[in-house]
């Protein structure tokens, strides 16, 4: 099959579209489809290559650094996008998000008759720190937010989701297509316990103290992730043997740094920096509690991740992160934005180590479930009902007797 898969953000970028993005393209390639991958060029001018089987096609831009260091927008790009989708003649069209680039490429797909499918990787929240007046009037801005995502996605065939909770969401706001809930995936085979690793090296390595219990975070540090909260849990706490470790890059960094100096937290905090994909399994696995206290998570990979290697968590109680966690038994969900509740949280982790262990199995049962090898099966048999014309002008799927929908998709039909 010939899948041609756009998006605004893709590789270099970290955030969890971009690492979806191309452990899917890059997974589909593996098993033998032909693979394009559509893109803003993080270099400003178009360029085309090969990477790790999956044909590269980034279109020209403008750098929007100004804004988000990972923002680069494509405007006015669909003479070039229908020569690449002439050229390619894709099976499938699969779109990442409702950014101009997509809204291109879906125009010029359903000119030359292309199945479309989305998935969405998207809540207002996303946005709310980069358009700061509008944002201050939530229910204007989520219905203007939530209308520009579904004028796209209603015009394709259907639309997966990266949760049940997330699925929900679309449909409640108003998705009239088929959508189901498909994980994003986590390669099983890379994040798993390293029982042999040397922590206190390891700890050592990103500046870590090697005999502290250390709460980590890695990703996109913006202010939607709200790790503002566990700043202020971790003063509420006034305890040394808790360090915080904040490991990634992004647009909120310096100002969550000088929140910490004038918090007085010293190096109960450390930001690590930007930690390099090879070094991220064993980050994980030289740790003891992994959280993630963002309110607008549509899945979260970097907690499953974390889970895999048997870590306990801490998560905010906000959209799909309680599909992720149960309380006492692979961790602990607290109230959103709530530092005293999060603080009381972290506090019963921290005092009971005998139970890590436990909790950290049952972290690994739940992020089995997530493996990236069936995520890549059931969008193909996904692909291979949407070639076969099964969603077409149907509100609920017909199922193609060759490539089945896998069962639980069945049965979560709304």
């Amino acid at each position: 099959m010939r899948i041609a898969i756009a998006g605004t953000v893709h590789y270099p970028a970290m955030n969890g579209q971009a690492v979806f993005t191309e452990n899917l393209t890059e997974g589909l390639a593996q098993h033998g489809h032909e693979v394009l991958s559509i893109y803003p060029s993080e270099r400003g001018n178009a360029y085309q290559e090969t990477r790790r089987g999956v044909h590269i096609e980034a279109i020209r831009s403008a750098n929007l650094n100004k804004i988000h260091p990972d923002a680069y927008y494509s405007l006015f790009s669909q003479k070039a996008i229908l020569q690449i989708l002439q050229d390619f003649r894709p099976d499938i069209v699969h779109i990442q998000d409702h950014f101009p680039l997509s809204q291109d490429v879906v125009l010029v797909a359903r000119q030359l008759g292309l199945p479309l499918i989305g998935t969405n990787h998207f809540m207002p929240e996303n946005l709310a720190a980069y358009i700061p007046l509008i944002s201050k009037v939530k229910p204007v801005y989520n219905r203007i937010m939530w209308g520009w995502m579904l004028g796209l996605y209603n015009k394709l065939h259907v639309a997966t989701a990266q949760s049940r909770a997330s699925a929900d969401i679309m449909r409640a706001q108003g998705l009239h297509i088929p959508v189901y809930p498909v994980s994003c995936g986590i390669d099983l085979g890379r994040f798993q316990p390293q029982p042999d690793l040397d922590r206190r090296a390891f700890r050592l390595r990103y500046g870590l103290d090697p005999d502290r219990k250390i709460f980590l975070f890695v990703g996109r540090i913006d202010s939607e992730k709200r790790l503002d909260v566990l700043l202020r849990a971790l003063q509420l706490l006034g305890r040394d043997d808790i360090q915080f470790a904040i490991a990634g890059n992004g647009a909120a960094r310096q100002s969550l740094q000088a929140m910490a100096t004038e918090l007085g937290l010293g190096n109960r905090v450390c930001f690590t920096g930007f930690v390099p994909s090879e070094d991220l399994p064993g980050l994980l696995n030289s740790v003891d509690i992994f959280t993630m206290p963002s309110e607008a998570e549509l899945l979260s990979i970097a907690t499953l991740e974390a889970m895999s290697t048997g870590r306990p968590v801490l998560l905010a109680d906000a959209v799909a992160l309680p599909e992720l966690a149960s309380n006492g038994v692979n961790g602990y969900l607290f109230h959103p934005g709530d530092s005293t509740d999060a603080a009381h949280r972290m506090a019963l982790l921290a005092d009971h180590p005998e139970k890590w262990a436990r909790m950290g199995l049952r972290s690994q049962e739940k992020a089995n479930l997530h493996s990236l090898e069936y995520t890549i099966k059931q969008y193909e048999s996904l692909y291979y009902n949407l070639q076969a014309g099964a969603f077409a002008n149907l509100r609920e799927p017909v199922v193609n007797s060759r490539h089945s929908l896998p069962e639980w998709l069945v049965d979560d039909k709304k």
